[in-house]
């Protein structure tokens, strides 16, 4: 039985000082594209479905293949394998709020046992990216992902948890019983309920811990994934 749900951003919580889209434009040749498309982001001038469309253009005529090879150089926080199975020994599902390419997020799951991610896609076409966005993905859809993910677990709105850095993750915040903001910005900072820094995901477990004694204690142990 699932007593809540923990959602993790990936760019600037997982990854620090840098995100996914620029670690893979750095591999993929159109760095500096992605650094200003991000910073507008930021700042607001862009949205994020714009930032995708610029980003998505640097992947053209590569594969799937060679994009997962480039993700496992990926830069990491510390602590994450250790914090999911955290989560799991206390009836806690783990999940990827995140507005990172879906391959990041899959492999992130993958790798740590993350249940599930959300995040835009790209299109494939004869095995390669074309270049072009196959699904857009932004702030408000990400907490969209995140209710879904709730009603589908049988698990309210208050008995959920979010972990973030910026402004993709105000929404979620203001959406869930504990917002905690994990070396982060001065506005997602505002919007939590607690915060937390360091190279080590763990740092947020003390303010998880505090949190969730006081959700209901789990009926059965869930041995699910």
């Amino acid at each position: 039985m699932i007593r809540g749900v923990v959602f993790f951003d990936v760019d600037g919580t997982l990854v620090p000082r840098t995100s996914s889209g620029q670690h893979l434009a750095g591999l993929l040749g159109h760095a500096e594209a992605v650094r200003e498309a991000e910073a507008g982001y930021a700042a607001g001038t862009l949205t994020n479905d714009e930032v995708c469309v610029i980003d998505a253009r640097g992947w053209a005529s590569r594969t799937p293949a060679e994009v997962r090879g480039f993700l496992e150089s990926l830069p990491l926080v510390d602590g994450i394998a250790e914090t999911v199975a955290w989560c799991r020994g206390h009836r806690l599902a783990p999940v990827l709020a995140t507005l990172a390419w879906d391959p990041v997020g899959a492999y992130l799951c993958d790798r740590f046992g993350f249940d599930r991610s959300c995040g835009p896609s790209l299109e494939v076409a004869d095995g390669r990216y074309t270049g072009e966005v196959a699904t857009y993905f932004d702030e408000l859809a990400k907490r969209d992902f995140a209710r879904t993910v709730a009603t589908d677990l049988g698990v309210p709105p208050q008995h959920c948890a979010a972990i973030g850095d910026s402004r993709s993750d105000l929404p979620l915040f203001a959406s869930v019983g504990l917002a905690v903001a994990f070396n982060a910005t001065e506005a997602a900072r505002a919007a939590a309920h607690t915060a937390a820094t360091g190279p080590d995901l763990r740092a947020v477990l003390p303010h998880l811990t505090a949190w969730q004694r006081t959700l209901p204690r789990a009926g059965t142990p869930d041995h699910g994934h």
